[in-house]
Formats: structure tokens, C-alpha cells, sequence
């Protein structure tokens, strides 16, 4: 299921609004556990697959889940 901000954020040093698109789903590169988002300023793409950390509390409770049933 795609997530679409619909209210951005504005970033001051760069003047735009920021709004994001994401999936939704976990990944792991081998190093992290992120989200993929699509990045966009003013309406115009500017990162494609930007990668975003999930938060410790995520990341923990992904772990004891996997725990519990692997």
C-alpha cells in the first residue's frame, strides 16, 4: 500500500515544501532496516529511492518477532 504525504514540510534553508511517497515495506541491505521513499520538492522528484531508517523501537521489536518465530 503506497503512503503519500499530503501536507508537506516546509525546509527553510532550501525555500521548498517537502512531501514524501513510500511503500511501506521493510528492507534490509545488510546493514540497516529502512523504508524506501520517493522525495519530492515543490511537486518535482528529487530522490528516487531515498533510504530512511526505521527507529530502534521498530527495529526491536522486528528482531523479537523474528526471534519468536524462527
Amino acid at each position: 500500500m503506497r503512503d503519500k504525504t499530503t501536507e508537506g514540510q516546509l525546509v527553510p534553508g532550501l525555500g521548498v515544501i517537502e512531501t514524501t511517497e513510500t511503500d511501506n515495506i521493510l528492507r534490509w541491505d545488510g546493514h540497516m532496516v529502512y523504508v524506501e521513499h520517493k522525495v519530492f520538492h515543490n511537486g518535482q522528484m528529487v530522490h528516487e529511492r531515498y533510504k530512511r531508517r526505521v527507529t530502534t523501537e521498530v527495529a526491536k521489536a522486528l528482531l523479537a518477532t523474528i526471534q519468536l518465530n524462527g
